[in-house]
């Protein structure tokens, strides 16, 4: 053990910074076991304790030992203060300083950037989102019907959204209440990019560290919120990750030029370098645990039936407008689907059918329910298989519209398995680590689908970019002097 030279702080908060609250003292440290010297701030009142490391003369955060979930001090505040009175470095001060709101897990990455001099790369889990509690139902509602992108409704979209929100909020919370209080799939999230971000850290060293973010569409994180941070955590690359496997004009390109007008507002001088992974429908983090997983659920059929059970793969269906427009998304899905029964060697009879339609206008089908409650009367089927195809987690299409609705409309139940959804199959996880590593070293910018699926999307969305290449690559001012 080695002697570490420990400051400690007591009483502090926001409006007492004074020095006098200091007091030196040395303190053998169990976890310093390097010849250096050590320092440690300790704000009592809000239960932080900060190990700051002393090297080569430099200082720098590189852990941080214990904060509270009830974290009350503006931690920023009170680093700024404190480095006018002593100086750090300003990385480790940013770092030091974005420990607020109990963000402990988050901030790991930003003590391993800031302890080899490296600003994090921000890998961005963008999805549609959820809310978190029921209680939040009508402003998701309210968002996801105000997007044209997914839902054209013509030229009174927003008081047309507004309307359909209030009168869909009752029953649709009621849902979410019967599946838990409210959509898990920011969990799954935030735990799937932190676990791509951990093993990134190992298998892509040359950019690492890589920090986790999670953006929806229509609920928090919104967009906005995971800009902001990203500023305040110094990221200055990034990798806008769809979480939506198969492109569509609805849905992943939402998302798209919703980065666009919030980096407008938010990030105006253009810090941030932006690429995208903008489709995946039949890379192996898709097909092979999607494979796996049915494989997993025909087994629990007898022997003898086996071979007599359907796979149907449901995905999010899309309205027949979009699909005319020469969308990616049929084709795609389609795509993923004969991935997967190729690695299934075609053992099981299949097809593609869709759920979720919203609304009298027409929508891509054939529907889930439709075909299933045609299908379990036959004498010749055994069972059904059910494969959410399109979506990376759970959330309400799975959990209430399969897993409890579905079971209600249906005369044979018994008859209906579903294969479970990707959530924490670490099989999933890993594969998209090696999808993103695979991106940031290819230095694509984006997929040469991309700017087809624009061509033919770009008349019906609004506030955006004229070309991609106006929100990928660098933007800065010195590559505008350049």
């Amino acid at each position: 053990m080695r002697l570490c030279n420990i400051f400690v702080v007591q009483n502090l908060c926001t409006a007492d910074l004074s020095m006098k609250n200091l007091r030196q003292t040395w303190f053998c440290h169990p976890t310093i076991k390097q010849p250096c010297g050590a320092c440690a701030y300790l704000a009592s009142r809000a239960s932080l304790t900060l190990l700051l490391h002393v090297a080569t003369g430099v200082s720098h955060l590189i852990y941080v030992a214990r904060i509270s979930a009830d974290l009350k001090i503006d931690s920023h505040k009170f680093f700024t203060q404190l480095d006018k009175r002593r100086k750090f470095s300003s990385n480790m001060i940013r770092a030091a300083s974005s420990l607020s709101n109990g963000a402990l897990r988050a901030n790991s990455v930003l003590l391993r950037a800031y302890s080899t001099g490296k600003a994090p790369t921000g890998v961005v889990f963008m999805n549609m989102g959820g809310p978190a509690k029921s209680s939040e139902t009508y402003d998701f509602l309210n968002r996801l019907f105000s997007d044209k992108d997914l839902i054209p409704l013509g030229p009174f979209q927003t008081f047309t959204a507004k309307f359909i929100a209030r009168q869909r909020t009752g029953s649709v919370a009621e849902k979410y209440d019967e599946i838990g209080g409210g959509s898990p799939i920011r969990y799954w999230s935030e735990y799937q990019s932190e676990r791509v971000c951990k093993r990134l850290d190992e298998i892509s060293p040359d950019t690492a560290p890589h920090k986790p973010y999670v953006a929806f569409r229509y609920a928090k994180p919104l967009t906005e919120d995971m800009l902001e941070q990203m500023k305040k955590d110094g990221v200055t690359r990034a990798v806008a990750f769809s979480q939506y496997p198969q492109w569509s004009a609805s849905t992943s390109a939402s998302s798209m030029h919703e980065l666009y007008r919030q980096t407008q507002i938010v990030d105006p001088e253009r810090s941030i370098l932006w690429s995208m992974i903008d489709r995946w429908p039949k890379d192996k983090c898709l097909v092979n645990p999607f494979a796996k997983l049915i494989q997993e659920k025909l087994d629990e059929f007898p022997a003898e039936d086996r071979d007599k059970v359907v796979i149907l793969f449901s995905a999010h269906s899309l309205p027949m407008q979009i699909v005319n427009r020469g969308d990616s998304y049929p084709a795609e899905v389609a795509a993923s689907v004969y991935a997967v029964m190729e690695k299934l060697n075609f053992s099981n009879p299949y097809r593609l059918v869709w759920q979720s339609k919203v609304g009298p206008k027409p929508w891509l089908g054939a529907q889930t329910d439709k075909v299933v409650q045609k299908l379990e009367l036959s004498e010749n089927i055994k069972g059904l298989v059910l494969v959410p195809i399109a979506f990376t987690s759970d959330h309400i299409e799975t959990l209430h519209e399969l897993d409890i609705e579905l079971q209600e409309e249906v005369k044979h139940p018994e008859m209906i398995k579903r294969a479970s959804s990707l959530n924490d199959n670490e099989e999933f996880i890993s594969g998209l680590a090696d999808l993103v590593k695979n991106h940031l070293e290819s230095g694509q910018l984006y997929s040469k689908q991309l700017e087809l699926d624009w061509e033919l999307s770009k008349q019906f969305t609004s506030r955006t970019f004229s070309h991609p290449k106006e929100l990928f690559g660098d933007h800065s001012k010195n590559a505008k002097k350049d």
